[in-house]
């Protein structure tokens, strides 16, 4: 059996290469597999489950990743959401709507008996006083009920400055602030008796060896998918291991199932 982990596809209208890569992965890559698990970032951004109702280019898309992931549902693939820094407005219509499942914003689980911790890695960016500020913001559903009673058109609006915004400031930042506390890392992993970690928001692949309450362990960190490559985690069960492997691939020829 196998399970697969992606994120930060920020699939959007504006992202029609990556946008048939992801389907191409879909149909080619998870088919058959036990589980997969989208840990975040699915779009560049979402303003609210109404966007479905509206005609605009980013809910055709959204409409045909509905249609792709309910598709892989019924073929017997359990699919998992998890709420990124750009869609963590996404709603029970569209997960429904998807025949997903959502998690916690942090999640322990056992993948083909390997015991995980999940999340999409912003919260350990805990150097980013002003990240963590918006994100504490954001999160909260007395500021998240305020921006959806917005009209539709200033939600848009108000998605694209923030994304502006946000490549600005991030512009200015050192390298070392825009990556996770490594403190945080070893503190949420002894939290939860854990020595393998998975998550992606920092958009910088690699697996990660260090030490969590004497213990060798391992972070593996999801990459970001472009218009030519995308990003995978794969956890198979076999004879003789069950390790997860982080892979990139051509999204003109996705891994075959």
């Amino acid at each position: 059996m196998r399970t697969l982990l992606v994120a930060d596809m920020h699939l959007s209208s504006d992202t029609p290469e990556i946008n048939q890569g992801f389907y191409r992965y879909l149909d080619q890559t998870a088919q058959g597999a036990n589980a997969l698990y989208i840990l975040g970032d699915l779009f560049d951004a979402w303003i609210g489950d109404d966007l479905l109702d509206t005609p605009h280019p980013l809910s055709a898309v959204a409409l045909e990743v509905i249609q792709r992931l309910r598709k892989l549902s019924d073929s017997g693939t359990a699919i998992y959401l998890s709420h990124g820094n750009r869609d963590f407005l996404l709603g029970e219509r569209f997960i429904n709507a998807c025949q997903a499942t959502l998690i916690a914003d942090v999640q322990e689980v056992e993948l083909e008996g390997v015991p995980v911790v999940l999340l999409h890695g912003d919260s350990l960016c805990t150097q980013d006083d002003a990240y963590m500020a918006f994100r504490q913001q954001s999160r909260n559903p007395e500021w998240q009920a305020q921006i959806l009673a917005l009209p539709l058109e200033q939600r848009l609006e108000l998605a694209k400055s923030l994304r502006m915004q946000s490549g600005d400031a991030n512009a200015s930042k050192a390298e070392a602030i825009m990556d996770v506390t490594h403190q945080e890392v070893v503190k949420l992993m002894e939290r939860y008796g854990v020595i393998t970690m998975i998550h992606g928001h920092t958009h910088r692949p690699k697996v990660h060896d260090l030490t969590v309450e004497d213990v060798p362990a391992k972070r593996f960190v999801l990459g970001d998918w472009n218009a030519q490559h995308g990003w995978d985690i794969v956890i198979e069960r076999t004879e003789h291991n069950t390790a997860p492997r982080l892979r990139q691939f051509s999204l003109a020829t996705p891994p075959a199932a």
